[in-house]
């Protein structure tokens, strides 16, 4: 009985606590109450928490999108992730492509020229799989579960700090408000008390009558004062206490800039590990191609073709820079012809490396110049190369006629 009782008397305490919060609240949004406004320290703190909040969301959830741009997938992921169990592999785009390629390629045969080069790329493709694979694992752990801990943790514990704090400032705004009323009732019974009432007839002493009881429930206001003054003290103590403490909470938010840099860090070199490998793959492919199949290198339809220049620190991933964009050379198709037709012999740039296949040919090196001809009978997409001693047939492709 005593436990029901209890309850009965914190129900009815918290269901009062409720009404005059509400009651508050509504008279400052009609205007009719005072509020209390936080220091402007405080306030910049909370915009900056509130600002880093928005942020954090957007870029987290278009990070997602852009590791994972199937929304299905995203969709399955997140909810094996709330049953707390491990999500199935699935293969990738790339690495589906690149089987595909190899299964065509095998299709039509390794001996062919074209099935031979969809192998390679087919197996490219998958070695490009794999580093997608790894870049999505890293930036989920270096990155993503960063922001995610953020959000889910730190910003919900300062939301909770922030709300009690709000509850504080009501409460402390009503005790300010009731403290009002009792001392405006206190100064109105005091002049009741020392009016003067003459004459001694009926209406006279029925309007003393009615004054006096009204005096009297005035005073119970008076008697108000002492406890709301009491009680203002308490709520600005409480006040004052959440307040220092939803202070010492949004400070931390420094911090977790801090931490969020260093995790933005982590997936740049992620990027830029993956970008690399993608940009090696693919030119180990291209020499593989140009080696193989030199005709083949040719763009179609007369149009402009990028030939790759390879530097020294493209084989250190993660930590170099990779080559920039202004350092590739265009093969225009007029030089190729021009290098089809010359007569005698001519000065050439080598425009990247080139690996000789056999005895036959001879091998090149970026930006190196060597003496080319023509020679009776020979393949048009080879000419024969000098370099002092050496000599040995080099693929057009690989070349930039001088004039």
């Amino acid at each position: 009985m005593n436990i029901m009782d209890f309850n009965v008397k914190k129900l009815a305490a918290d269901a009062g606590t409720f009404l005059s919060r509400a009651v508050q609240f509504t008279e400052e949004k009609l205007g009719q109450a005072e509020k209390t406004e936080l220091d402007a320290h405080l306030e910049n703190l909370l915009s900056k928490a509130e600002c880093t909040k928005i942020w954090t969301e957007k870029i987290m959830k278009q990070t997602e999108v852009l590791l994972q741009p199937n929304p299905n997938a995203r969709i399955e992921e997140f909810v094996y992730e709330k049953l707390d169990r491990k999500a199935p592999s699935r293969i990738n785009n790339p690495e589906l492509l690149g089987q595909y390629m190899i299964d065509a390629g095998t299709e039509f045969g390794p001996g062919t020229a074209y099935g031979n080069a969809l192998i390679k790329c087919g197996e490219t493709q998958k070695r490009i799989g794999t580093a997608d694979r790894e870049l999505i694992q890293t930036s989920a752990l270096n990155f993503l579960t960063p922001l995610r801990n953020f959000i889910e943790g730190d910003y919900k514990t300062i939301a909770k700090e922030r709300k009690l704090l709000q509850n504080k400032r009501l409460d402390l705004d009503a005790a300010k408000t009731r403290l009002k009323k009792a001392k405006a009732a206190e100064t109105r019974a005091s002049q009741l008390n020392s009016a003067r009432l003459e004459g001694d007839n009926v209406m006279v002493n029925f309007s003393y009558m009615l004054n006096l009881l009204h005096v009297k429930w005035l005073k119970i206001w008076a008697e108000e004062v002492t406890k709301s003054e009491q009680e203002l003290r308490i709520t600005q103590s409480e006040f004052d206490r959440q307040a220092e403490i939803t202070r010492l909470l949004l400070e931390g938010i420094s911090s977790t800039h801090a931490h969020h840099l260093r995790c933005l860090n982590d997936f740049v070199e992620a990027q830029m590990t993956y970008y690399a490998q993608c940009y090696q793959y693919m030119l180990d492919l291209q020499k593989q191609l140009g080696r193989c199949f030199p005709s083949s290198y040719h763009s179609n339809n007369n149009q402009t073709s990028v030939a790759p220049v390879p530097s020294a620190s493209s084989n250190v991933i993660g930590s170099s820079a990779l080559t920039s964009t202004s350092s590739l050379v265009i093969a225009s198709p007029s030089n190729l012809t021009d290098l089809k037709e010359c007569s005698g012999s001519r000065r050439a740039r080598v425009l990247y490396d080139y690996d000789a296949a056999n005895s036959t040919e001879l091998s090149l090196l970026a930006d190196e110049v060597i003496t080319v001809f023509s020679v009776v009978g020979m393949d048009s997409d080879w000419l024969m190369g000098e370099r002092g001693n050496q000599k040995g047939r080099v693929p057009i492709t690989y070349l930039e006629l001088l004039n």
